[in-house]
């Protein structure tokens, strides 16, 4: 195929799409551009190994620092593993893509998008979700698409269409909807406690946009003369589903409507009835098609079972509106909270139960000299003071595995559950503190991320935080099977593992602060996503009325073990002389004081110990230092060393001036030592201040008020 090039216009943005120019070995390839920004993607796909069960799809979002003119740190001087934000956009991509392949399909598939250049303007994730889309239709991959991706932002009270990296930071909203034909796939937001009713004209409004980006896509595949691939699926034979059936169901069935089973009791059951079945494969004749279907694939009799499971589950919830644990489609699950649990040591805790689901987080308060810069990716100079990490270990799910470094799905999970607090957090300004919050996931039964914002809530407000408002979440599900559709509150592991969606809604009492659509299905109506929102409002409500009954305000005083923060402003010009020379000053105080100091470029200091006294020592310093002194001004100062000629005096912290053995009597002195001795205190007049700086004091012509104020102010301090 020769080189192609279309240009999609809409909202006043141009997306520009070549194919045929680049990556022509791999199945299909699109370099997608708007501004400055361009995005090559590439899909291609592998025969299928033997044995697999599932659809083998990887989605790798990849960027190169050339593509802003920066050159990697580091001793190699190239990319290393990939930064979170990368790794964020991959899990974007993959989301709304991998339900729109064929179940049956088992082949494996590699998507790969390569950002190639970037502008200050144009964000390149939306692209690279659109570009995955074209890519994959031109790789001639079964696809139930087009789908395409765009981002929506709200500058003042209107709605923008892929906005710029300014007008997502002024905005009160950033919000990613992803879209098919069929509806809206995925959508992932942030917002600042916006209502429902305009995070769902948002949804509304960039859906609109997804359908012009699916049509220019159907009109590219016309033009090149292509066919969007349906490829039939493989016939299943139905010997081995309909024995495990005929066997089963009246078991399962009686299961599932065991309402008092906890999860580990149902579990156990559906287990024990699986190896009934699998007793009474085995007692069948080897040559019998069950037993050959059986054993032909080791993972047969597991697939079935739990596809009848499923369907089983699926129908008690559409027929009867029960579900497995005998709540309503509506209800929650018990919530029960504590805080401080963990010694002060950790400067604040909190415990969130939810059902099965318990997390534990603890907050930790840093100095400004804590924040965590991202300076490993294409985005330049940005800071984070607000951390939030997200683990999950094996036995929370009563498993055993090697522990491994954070993957995918904890850092997805982690930026959820940061995203969701973001908006509560009290600007630097008030609180300068540099925020990290960890939350272990020590039981898993279904929503764990959202476990994670309520946890993170009240380690937060435990450590005295004096967040705005508390933020709650809750996951909903969805059970569709035909036009018959059920929305489900709180959902618990078996109902995310065979339901059709995972919606996870957090915010506050005023409104939302995140939310993370994932689909099993190839889309769903504005209609359906509109109650799921609403519902998920009462349910929000519900657990954050919960939380409140533990602690309903943040605490006044913070961990005895937490960093005492003072702090002051100096004039830009003063920031030398508080660093020093190849930063001995700073050293100097940091020795004398124990304390921390940390000094930005606009002059703001902030002096850190875990012991205040300390910090207020540092700070007189640094206050002393940068004073601006007026001859005449009258100070309390000490002798700190003598000289035939004078005595020096530090009369404020950190600053010295010298009395000539002139000015220390209003008659003649014969030795400096005949008046005062190293140690002494003595009032002290600002005489002169040279064109060196050097600062000449007197003890001549001070009158006595002027001596009492400075004795009374010195006491002050």
């Amino acid at each position: 195929m020769g080189e192609f090039e279309k240009s999609i216009s809409f909202d006043g943005r141009d997306i520009r799409l070549k194919v045929g120019l680049l990556a022509p070995q791999a199945g299909g390839s699109v370099l997608i551009q708007s501004g400055d920004t361009a995005v090559l993607v590439t899909a291609t796909r592998s025969a299928a190994r033997e044995g697999v069960d599932f659809l083998p799809l990887t989605v790798d979002y990849e960027e190169r620092l050339y593509a802003a003119g920066r050159i990697p740190g580091g001793l190699l001087r190239r990319e290393g593993r990939p930064p979170e934000r990368a790794i964020l956009t991959s899990r974007l991509i993959d989301r709304p893509l991998r339900p729109l392949f064929p179940s049956w399909l088992r082949d494996d598939l590699q998507v790969v998008a390569l950002t190639l250049s970037m502008d200050e303007l144009v964000p390149p994730d939306v692209l690279a979700v659109t570009g995955a889309s074209i890519a994959t239709l031109m790789a001639k991959i079964p696809f139930n698409g087009p789908m395409a991706a765009v981002r929506v932002g709200l500058v003042g009270d209107d709605f923008i269409i892929n906005p710029t990296y300014a007008e997502i930071e002024a905005g009160d909203l950033d919000l990613i909807v992803a879209g098919s034909p069929d509806g809206v796939i995925m959508v992932e937001a942030g917002a600042n406690q916006l209502p429902e009713r305009d995070i769902i004209e948002a949804i509304e409004f960039g859906y609109e946009a997804v359908q012009d980006l699916i049509r220019a896509q159907q009109d590219l595949i016309a033009e090149l003369g292509l066919e969007i691939v349906h490829e039939a699926p493989p016939e299943p034979d139905q010997s081995l589903s309909n024995f495990i059936s005929d066997r089963a169901t009246d078991e399962i069935k009686k299961i599932l409507s065991q309402f008092d089973f906890d999860k580990t009791q149902r579990d156990n059951a559906l287990d024990t009835v699986k190896e009934s079945i699998a007793a009474a494969i085995a007692e069948l004749p080897e040559e019998d098609p069950i037993r050959v279907a059986a054993t032909s694939d080791a993972k047969a009799l597991d697939n079935t079972f739990k596809d009848i499971t499923k369907k089983l589950m699926r129908r008690q919830i559409i027929e009867d509106n029960v579900r497995v644990d005998g709540r309503k489609l509506d209800e929650v699950r018990p919530v029960s909270c504590a805080t401080s649990l963990l010694p002060k040591r950790v400067h604040g805790s909190g415990l969130f139960n939810r059902g099965l689901t318990q997390v534990l987080s603890a907050c930790t308060l840093g100095t400004p000299g804590d924040v965590q810069f991202l300076n490993d990716d294409l985005q330049q100079d940005q800071q984070k003071r607000y951390m939030h990490h997200y683990n999950f270990p094996p036995f929370s799910v009563g498993e055993t595995k090697p522990l491994r470094a954070p993957g995918r799905r904890e850092i997805g999970h982690g930026a959820l559950a940061e995203r969701s607090i973001l908006p509560v957090l009290p600007p630097k300004e008030q609180f300068p503190y540099v925020i990290r919050v960890v939350s272990e996931v020590l039981s898993s039964n279904g929503s764990t991320s959202m476990g994670s914002v309520c946890g993170s809530t009240l380690a937060l407000m435990d450590a005295g935080v004096p967040i705005t408002k508390p933020v709650s979440g809750a996951a909903m599900g969805l059970i569709k099977e035909g036009d018959e559709v059920r929305v489900l509150t709180d959902i618990q592991g078996i109902e995310d593992f065979l339901g059709d969606m995972d919606f996870k809604v957090a915010g506050t009492d005023s409104g939302i602060t995140a939310l993370q659509m994932d689909m099993k299905i190839s889309g769903l109506s504005l209609e359906i996503i509109s109650q799921a929102i609403h519902q998920a409002r009462a349910a929000r409500l519900h657990i954050l009325e919960k939380m409140l009954q533990t602690i309903d305000q943040p605490r006044t005083e913070m961990s005895p073990y937490a960093p005492r923060l003072l702090t002051i402003k100096i004039d830009q010009d003063m920031i030398g002389l508080v660093i020093g020379p190849g930063g001995k000053t700073i050293k100097g105080i940091t020795e004398e004081t124990g304390a921390k100091i940390d000094i930005e470029d606009d002059g703001t200091v902030t002096i850190s110990a875990v012991d205040e006294n300390k910090a207020k020592r540092a700070k007189g310093i640094i206050q002393g230092m940068t004073r601006k002194l007026n001859e005449g001004d009258v100070y309390v100062g000490r002798v700190t060393r003598i000289i035939p000629i004078g005595a020096f005096v530090e009369f404020l912290p950190g600053k010295e001036g010298m009395i000539h053995i002139s000015q220390l009597a209003d008659y003649r002195v014969g030795k400096v030592e005949d008046e005062v001795a190293v140690g002494d205190e003595v009032i002290v007049k600002v005489r002169e201040i040279d064109n060196k700086g050097r600062i000449n004091l007197t003890r001549l012509g001070i009158h006595p008020e002027q001596a009492a104020a400075a004795r009374e102010q010195a006491t002050s301090k």
